[in-house]
């Protein structure tokens, strides 16, 4: 298979590098393209099933997240689990053991994280006037501009004091939304859990019904091959990709702890969670390091060296560790990448952020395995 189709890409390569023929071209080669009635009604049919849907993925939130999440997992340890095959142990026994072992470090890591996070969220409050008060020298010459910007900020601040006086609004308390996040995490994280274990657990056996209601032998062996190469190139990524942020978070937190930053491993997962979102995950980290910089050290100076090895860190894995280990196959198009932050952030919230960049990358493995969809997978990559 990884014979036939490194022919198949580039044969596919080279009819499109060449020109096509110029009396083809004056034949028409490209009219049946721009030929034809356009079928408003398909068109119509096509928008309104997408639109419903999107509606759909966000009605239906709280049980496609799960799912979502889990087939992803599945993908990571489904290689683990045929390993431990190999010796002889049956699939579901090393599911409840990854199963176990990935629940035991998720509940660690909450512990020991949450006591500095919860600290830190606690000096919030205070952090901006703390922010403003060490950065006041920098922006003194800003706010001397004059008198008149004082009095029309003076004019806005009285303004909405009178609108304030005359409207209500009525909000949620802090701790009813922290209730409701809570509930809302813990119930995702335990139908996700079960669910991954109920896919690692039954192994092959959807890819065996598939196999089975095929009616042609070689409708079998195709079939096969392309879930094996689907397959074996998103664990791959997976992998690779989950390798690489917990190198950077291990990679933070020693440098966070080299400078003297208190909670250094707090930094460390943060950055290795936060590269899961490219870029935009960057660029929340930097800012939340600076903050806790600012507050931290009395120096601009050491502020800078701070967030600069943060953002020295950042742009090292992001511009050589992972596109050299990765290859060009599955390097993604930036603009399709924020393109997709931003829709599955939408849509989703964190989570379908976190998971924008697997998403797009399973389209473009499973589009470079399927020969009709080569060119959707060429624009997705870079």
């Amino acid at each position: 298979m990884p014979e036939i189709h490194q022919k198949e890409i580039s044969e596919f390569e080279r009819k499109a590098s060449s020109p096509p023929p110029s009396s083809e071209i004056e034949a028409g080669y490209l009219s049946p393209l721009f030929q034809g009635p356009i079928n408003i009604r398909s068109i119509a049919l096509t928008g309104l099933f997408v639109y419903a849907s999107l509606m759909v993925m966000y009605v239906a939130k709280a049980i496609m997240l799960p799912v979502f999440v889990a087939l992803f997992l599945n993908l990571l340890f489904a290689p683990l689990v045929r390993g431990v095959e190999k010796i002889h142990i049956p699939a579901p026994f090393a599911a409840g053991g990854i199963l176990l072992v990935l629940i035991s470090t998720l509940t660690f890591g909450i512990i020991q994280l949450s006591t500095p996070a919860s600290l830190w969220l606690d000096r919030a409050p205070d952090a901006l006037q703390q922010v403003e008060h060490k950065i006041r020298s920098i922006k003194s010459s800003v706010l001397e501009m004059g008198e008149a910007t004082k009095a029309l900020e003076h004019m806005a601040s009285l303004s909405e004091s009178r609108k304030a006086q005359n409207i209500q609004v009525k909000t949620e308390s802090l701790g009813g939304q922290l209730i409701y996040w809570t509930t809302e995490f813990i119930l995702g994280l335990v139908s996700t859990m079960i669910l991954l274990y109920f896919f690692l657990a039954s192994g092959d056996l959807f890819l065996e019904k598939l196999v089975k209601v095929l009616p042609r032998f070689s409708d079998k062996r195709r079939a096969v091959e392309i879930v094996r190469g689907i397959e074996g190139n998103i664990s791959s990524y997976l992998v690779t990709v989950t390798s690489v942020n917990v190198g950077l978070a291990l990679a933070t937190s020693l440098a966070m702890y080299l400078l003297g930053m208190p909670n250094p491993f707090l930094w460390g997962a943060m950055a290795g969670i936060l590269n899961f979102i490219p870029y935009v995950g960057s660029i929340i980290g930097l800012g939340a390091v600076t903050l806790a910089a600012i507050l931290t050290f009395e120096h601009m100076n050491v502020v800078a060296v701070v967030s600069g090895t943060y953002l020295f860190l950042t742009a090292i894995e992001g511009s050589v560790i992972t596109p050299h280990l990765l290859g060009r196959k599955l390097t993604l198009n930036p603009v399709i990448i924020l393109v997709s932050v931003l829709f599955w952030g939408w849509l989703w919230g964190v989570v379908g952020a976190l998971l924008a960049v697997p998403f797009v990358a399973s389209l473009k493995i499973i589009c470079d395995q399927i020969e009709p969809l080569h060119s959707i997978g060429e624009f997705l990559s870079r």
